[in-house]
């Protein structure tokens, strides 16, 4: 099966993440949000599933560098809105599986699971 992985390619979290799946012989494609870009019904779709908590990525310094007033008060609507004007918050690797489902964040534990 083929896997899509999305993320950022200097991000060292994805590197490992490639690297992880190249060693497993995981045949998948790389998206690049920098060069590819991100669309709404894709982060709309990873919300739903996760919830905004997760695929925002509030720990990066993109999201910390936001004024307080950006940060107060967020919903699913206002972080995906954030996500697409800086694809740097979308929390990395999303793992696509093929199947509907996604994963987020690189848990060598849990794609080892997901994949078998």
């Amino acid at each position: 099966m083929a896997y899509t992985l999305y993320g950022i390619p200097n991000c060292d979290t994805v590197k490992k993440a490639r690297t992880w799946l190249g060693e497993r012989g995981a045949d998948h494609a790389f998206h690049d949000y920098k060069k590819a870009g991100v669309d709404r019904g894709f982060l709309e779709a990873r919300v739903a599933e996760h919830g905004w908590e997760t695929v925002l990525n509030r720990a990066g310094t993109t999201f910390r560098k936001l004024p307080d007033e950006a940060k107060a008060g967020l919903d699913a609507d206002q972080a995906v809105a954030l996500m697409l004007e800086q694809p740097s918050m979308i929390k990395r690797p999303i793992l696509d599986l093929g199947d509907g489902r996604t994963l987020v964040g690189f848990k060598p534990e849990a794609w080892e699971k997901a994949l078998s």
